[in-house]
């Protein structure tokens, strides 16, 4: 999906919801930031898979997308922190029926002999 597509007021609201956390690792960050602010090397460390580059990307744009606050402290060094905005913690909370149903998935996924469509 593309960036694009986040912009886009013409499509169905699934899509829409869909476009904003399109991507490996924003439900990820989502997930964590509802446990709090972070710090970007905080993130990082918990999610040992993700660039740097690829953390800064994700996070722009959810901030770009009203999800996540980026709160500069005026300190040296500087000390940046991520926090989910009201509109993002709706997208955690909205999201947490999909997360049960996933987790259900998985669970039959695992079970012996037997296949997602089953």
């Amino acid at each position: 999906m593309t960036r694009g597509r986040a912009q886009d007021t013409e499509g169905c609201g699934v899509t829409a919801a869909i476009a904003v956390i399109d991507g490996k690792w924003k439900t990820v960050l989502l997930w964590l930031l509802e446990g709090g602010p972070r710090r970007p090397g905080e993130l990082r460390r918990q999610l040992p898979g993700l660039s740097e580059k690829v953390l800064t990307q994700s996070l722009r744009e959810m901030e770009t997308d009203g999800l996540v606050h980026r709160q500069v402290y005026d300190t040296l060094p500087l000390k940046t922190e991520y926090s989910l905005t009201e509109f993002g913690g709706e997208l955690a909370a909205a999201l947490a029926p999909l997360s049960d149903w996933g987790h259900r998935r998985l669970e039959k996924l695992a079970e012996p002999g037997r296949s997602a469509a089953s």
